[in-house]
This record gives C-alpha cells, structure tokens and sequence, in this order.
C-alpha cells in the first residue's frame, strides 16, 4: 500500500502567556529582519459617537513618551538601529508596529510594549496633538479622492460608529478631554485585549520569554464588544458633497459579507476580476477602452460582522453618468454571466502571487497573520488559503456579484461640482442593476 505523506507542521504558533496576553509567532528562514505588531482591541466600532476619533487620538499620544522613555528616546532606540516604528487605527483594532535587525528584536518588544502599557498621556502632549489631529482632518477634507471613501461610509452606515471618521470630526476632536483618554486606555489596553504578532529570523521559546518579561503581570481592563453592524437602509441612494474640483470623485457599491462567511473567497475573487489590476474589466472598459478615467479599482472593507464592496473613480463631471453607466453595465455582466475559465485562472494566479510575494517580506507577513488573529482567532495557512481560492467555481463568484450587486442594495457618493440635476439620471442606472 501506498505511504501517506507525513502533514507538514504548522509553522504559526499561536499561545497565551500566563499574564493574558496572546501571542502568535512565524519563525521564517533567509531573512535578517524581524517584525514586531502589538495589536489592541480598540478601534472606531468601540467609540461612542461623542467620543468619536479616540482610539486615532490615543494612538497618537502612545508616540510621545512613556514613564520611561521621551518621545525621542523611543524613536531613536528604534530607527537608531536602522528599524522603523509606526502604527495605524482601524475600525476593530489599533496596531503599533516596528521592523528591526533580528538581533535587536527583544528591543523592538521592549519599546512597543512601553508605549502600550505607560504611554505619560501628558495634558501638554494632548493639547498640542489634539491640533495636529485637527491639521490632519483638514488635510483629508481638503483630498477628495481619500474623502470620498468616508462619505460613502457615512452614507452606508449613519449613526453608526462604521459610518464615522476614524480620525474623528472638528467637533469631537475638540471635546475629547484628557480624562477621557486616560479612561479609553485604561479600559482597552491591557494584557487580554492585546496581541503580539511576530515575524521573522528568531527562536519562538526565546520571544516568548522576552514578552513575559517585557509585559510583565496582568492588568485588568474591558473585554466590551463593539456595537454591531445595523440593518442596512434599503438602497439605491446618492449623496452629494458639492465642491469645487477639477473632478467629480465616486465611490459606488453597498454592504458585502462578513470575515468568515461561505463566500468570502468568491469575493475575493470577484475584486480581483473587476478591479484590483490593470487586467480587471473596470480598468479595461472605463480607462482602457474609453478614456473615461485616469484612476478606477475596487476594494473590500472586511469586518467581524459585516462588510462593504466599494468601486471607486474619478471623472471629468460632464463624463459621470457615462462613467456610471459603464460601471453599472460592468456589474450587471457579472451578475448575469460566469467568469470564463482563462479569466477565472488569471485571477486565481494574481490572488494568490500576490499573497505569497507578500509574506517574503516580514512586516506584511505579521500584519497578515496578526489581523487574522485579532479579526477571527486563527491563521489560515498560506497554503490552506490557496487551496481554498483554488477551489472557487465561477458559479460561486456570480453568486457572489449577486449578493453585493442589486439595486436596492446599492449606494452612491459624490465629491464635486455635481448637479442635482442628475440625481435622477443616476438613480435610474444603479436601479437597472439586477
């Protein structure tokens, strides 16, 4: 009889420390660097709309000093090295991250895990970043095309923290008070709200002792859910920002699927198919074939619960409609029509490419496999996750085009000189999508 190959061990390892906090490490061989993320359970779906942006603010505070350390000290312990620090908020979680030289990696540990637990929270610090954060929501107002992603949000989920800013508003921004950011990080950054991903050239025994030793024991905090996704309002709708533009910025689209739904691989596809490339059939019929547009793709919002899929492009305003008809025409072909087989393998080629050129590099390899941690509780194997993009049919990707792309689940934002006049006009092509 035939011997049955041995399983390949797993090479994530994944464990709770003995002080709470969670830990997931990839050992990878041939590289000289190490990445190190400290992902906490805070975000914009935790913040009451009062208080909306804190979780951005808070972020910003953690860079300027601890009890220990100056702003300075913590930069230069890092980049003095030849590594970078830096982090990012998100809607479920915030990330503070830093690639080092391998042999400086139980540095790299000492100082995000400083900034975490003994941020100084200074009142002058709050002060002066509290307009650097006023600086940076005029700077997105001011960028249409980045802006336009947050109207949409807004239109796609109001009153709702999903709908919010993350960097928060003028008016919030200004009325969050020190005590409330001490309050926020006293609930949210402890040791069971907090994950360790690394990546990169050292021994997981080894990394794990410096991470006890690093965070020492246990502090308590708040383990409160976020608040959940709402009933979406029955589409088609449209909102304009009226501004005056050179052009006309969209992003179209409507709710998608949650992070571990059946589908979530034919989604994935589907983007690839429509927009993710200048092979995608948004890219060849709007910009390629028709001139209508420089910048045209599509992209997944992706959380616990819920999602978005979203088509965004800028136009000239007298090329919108014709611009919409084309992208409206595009979804229902894929609605209607399976992908064929030759496009169905480039896809499934460029997904998974594009997965396994990414995990070469450390920094992403440990934001992959950390946000799959903190987002669902597990990492998926590269090779499990292949063979699962492997396994979606053509039938599947239409199904999901016809989840995501129906008219009454349809939604439209505009930034620009647009007419009202063609709000019609634009109401009549997204309820032609069925």
């Amino acid at each position: 009889m035939p011997t049955r190959a041995p399983r390949k061990k797993n090479p994530y390892r994944l464990t709770t420390l003995s002080n709470g906090l969670a830990a997931v490490l990839r050992p990878v061989e041939h590289v000289e660097s190490v990445a190190v993320g400290v992902w906490v359970g805070a975000g914009g779906r935790y913040e009451p709309l009062r208080l909306s942006g804190i979780s951005h603010f808070l972020e910003h505070l953690v860079f300027k000093g601890t009890r220990r350390r100056s702003c300075e000290q913590l930069t230069q312990a890092i980049e003095g090295v030849g590594g970078s620090l830096n982090g990012f908020t998100a809607e479920e979680f915030t990330c503070y991250m830093a690639k080092v030289p391998a042999r400086y990696a139980r540095r790299a540990i000492e100082i995000l895990a400083d900034m975490v637990l003994r941020p100084s929270l200074a009142a002058e610090d709050v002060e002066r970043e509290r307009e650097v954060i006023l600086e940076e929501i005029r700077m997105y107002e001011d960028a249409p095309g980045q802006y336009i992603h947050d109207v949409f949000n807004q239109l796609l989920w109001p009153n709702h923290p999903l709908g919010s800013v993350l960097s928060g508003t003028i008016e919030t921004v200004r009325g969050i008070r020190r005590p409330d950011l001490v309050t926020y990080w006293r609930q949210r950054y402890h040791h069971r709200n907090c994950l360790v991903a690394c990546a990169g050239a050292f021994e997981s025994g080894e990394v794990e002792g410096w991470l006890r030793a690093a965070f020492g024991p246990a502090r308590r905090g708040s383990l409160r859910p976020f608040l959940r996704a709402p009933r979406v309002r029955r589409g088609p709708q449209l909102r304009f920002v009226r501004k005056t533009t050179e052009q006309t910025h969209l992003c179209l689209g409507g709710p998608a699927i949650g992070r571990t739904h059946p589908l979530r691989f034919a989604i994935e596809l589907l983007h690839v198919v429509l927009g993710a490339n200048m092979s995608s059939r948004l890219f060849r019929e709007v910009r390629e074939k028709r001139g209508l547009v420089y910048e045209i793709g599509t992209q997944i919002k992706r959380y616990r619960d819920t999602g978005a899929f979203v088509i965004s492009a800028g136009c000239d305003p007298g090329k919108l409609v014709t611009t919409v008809e084309i992208i409206t025409r595009e979804l229902n072909r894929v609605r209607r029509k399976p992908v064929g087989a030759g496009e169905l393998k480039r896809a499934k080629e460029f997904y998974c490419g594009q997965l396994l050129m990414a995990l070469e590099e450390t920094m992403e390899h440990m934001l992959w496999m950390g946000e799959q941690v903190v987002a669902v509780g597990r990492v998926g194997q590269p090779r499990e996750l292949i063979a699962a993009i492997e396994r979606v049919s053509a039938r599947e990707i239409r199904q999901a085009a016809r989840v995501v792309f129906e008219a009454r689940r349809l939604f439209l934002a505009l930034i620009g000189p647009t007419s009202q006049d063609q709000s019609g006009t634009l109401q009549g092509l997204l309820a032609g999508v069925h």
